[in-house]
């Protein structure tokens, strides 16, 4: 009953992001917005704490060409990476729209398949999640679906 439920919200989400394309300006190719679904859940150590790592991957993620996360060096570096990508992805909890976490160097779109967040062991998720990537040189964000924490 659960994974007919995951997959009619799967699907829905799937329409509504179809739907709901990224804005760009009239000069530049409109790619779509992505749509995100969840792959899994593991539980993993650092320093001896223990975090939830929650695992996702964009379905559309071959629509986007290779130049969006191709390094640019003449764009404001992540810290101290000043050859991260032109197009960086965060993590935002729905609701309060607060960013959890976020990737500056994702080398290809195939990357877009292996994307996360983590959480203190312990914590609760919020019940749902989104990503925005941002695209920094055409100053344009596309903003996926809302996607679920738990399979």
């Amino acid at each position: 009953m659960k994974s007919i439920k995951s997959l009619s919200m799967l699907s829905g989400s799937l329409v509504l992001a179809a739907l709901a394309g990224a804005v760009p300006s009239q000069a530049q190719t409109a790619f779509p917005n992505p749509v995100l679904y969840m792959t899994g859940s593991e539980v993993y150590s650092v320093n001896n704490t223990s975090f939830i790592r929650y695992r996702y991957d964009v379905l559309n993620k071959a629509a986007y060409p290779a130049e969006m996360f191709a390094p640019a060096p003449g764009l404001p570096p992540c810290r101290s990476n000043t050859n991260s990508s032109r197009t960086w992805v965060d993590f935002f909890e729905n609701g309060t729209n607060r960013r959890i976490y976020g990737f500056c160097a994702l080398g290809s779109p195939s990357n877009l398949g292996s994307i996360w967040f983590a959480l203190p062991e312990g914590t609760i998720p919020p019940s749902y999640i989104y990503i925005e990537m941002t695209d920094r040189q055409t100053n344009t964000k596309y903003r996926s679906n809302l996607a679920d924490t738990t399979l």
